[in-house]
This record gives structure tokens, C-alpha cells and sequence, in this order.
């Protein structure tokens, strides 16, 4: 069903990312409301949870009122002010997580009409790697693709080798307790 519909490219490599790294059984909570592609997880056979429109970077009681193997945020952490917190608060040990990567030669995306579609972020690949570094995750797996589009032009020549979104499967390293800290 997806494979015919926009944006089938993201959500085809979304959706097998996905599956390569985890099964139906792992129950998930998706940042963002109910959306394409969490729909399709669910036909997909995932149990998925969306939360419910509240600001992420004023509340996160999401991560305490709800217990789940893995976290989603596909193409959310672009639209949130504080994404280091939201990384910090999430009790789940599994992550997904994807970003459209910032493009050289083409502005931060900014929505006319909707005031809450607009990207705070734009980020390079670095840029998400240390931020999963810093809040204590572990890469285990990366993918990066291209988005052309069907028109005439420099940029969307570009677009045709200019990598835009990137995808992440990390989980939580569990650091041991230093000495110090255990009240030695």
C-alpha cells in the first residue's frame, strides 16, 4: 500500500530499517501524533502508541506514564527546541530515530500556513551522532538516502545525489557507577 503512495522512498527505507533491527513483538511509543507511517507500522503488525499533541519540550511525562521496549521519532527531533532532554527522559532502551538532513543549498523548511510545521533544527549527520553520544545512546546502526524530486532545475539535480534523510537505531548504554558516586 505504502509503496504507491508520497512519500513512498522514506517510508519504504523507514519501514526496513525498522524491520531489520526489531520484530512486532517490541511494543512502541512514537513521538508525534498519529501519522502515515505510524498507521502503516500498525498495518505492519506493530503495536504503536503515539502521543497525544502535547509540547515535548515542555512535558515529557510521556516517558514515566508509558512503559515501552522502543521509542520512534521519525522526523520530529527537527521541530523541537530542546531535543538533548527528550533523549535524556526516554526510559525506553531502544531508539529510532530520523532526521531530513540540512541541505547546503536549500533554507530551513518553514511551513506558511501551519506555525507548528517549521524545522528549529536541521542537522548533518555529526550533529545527531553526538547528540545520541552526549544523552548516553549508542549507535548501532545508520542509514542515509537520497530524496530527488521531479523537476527541472540545479537543485533538484542536486537532490539527486545529495543525501537528505538520515535514520538511526541506537540503544541506551548503561555506564557503570563510579566509585565516588556509590558513597565509598
Amino acid at each position: 500500500m505504502y509503496e504507491k503512495t508520497f512519500p513512498n522512498k522514506r517510508f519504504k527505507h523507514t519501514l526496513e530499517f525498522l524491520k531489520k533491527h526489531i520484530s512486532t513483538s517490541h511494543s512502541i511509543l512514537d513521538l508525534g501524533v498519529e501519522n502515515p507511517f505510524s498507521k502503516i507500522m500498525k498495518e505492519e503488525g506493530f503495536s504503536v502508541k503515539n502521543t497525544t499533541g502535547e509540547d515535548l519540550d515542555t512535558n515529557q511525562e510521556v516517558f514515566q506514564s508509558e512503559k515501552t521496549d522502543v521509542v520512534t521519532a521519525f522526523e520530529i527531533f527537527e521541530h523541537l527546541l530542546n531535543p538533548y532532554t527528550i533523549l535524556k527522559e526516554i526510559k525506553s532502551d531502544k531508539l529510532f530515530l530520523s532526521i531530513p538532513m540540512r541541505l547546503w543549498f536549500s533554507p530551513a523548511y518553514r511551513s506558511k500556513i501551519d506555525m507548528w510545521d517549521r524545522h528549529y533544527h536541521e542537522f548533518e549527520d555529526w550533529q545527531v551522532d553526538w547528540l545520541l553520544e552526549k544523552t548516553g545512546w549508542k549507535i548501532i546502526d545508520r542509514e542515509k538516502w537520497t530524496n530527488p524530486v521531479n523537476k527541472f532545475g540545479f537543485r533538484p539535480l542536486l537532490r539527486k545525489f545529495t543525501n537528505r534523510y538520515y535514520i538511526v537505531y541506537a540503544e541506551k548504554t548503561h555506564t557503570p557507577t563510579l566509585p565516588e558516586e556509590k558513597g565509598a
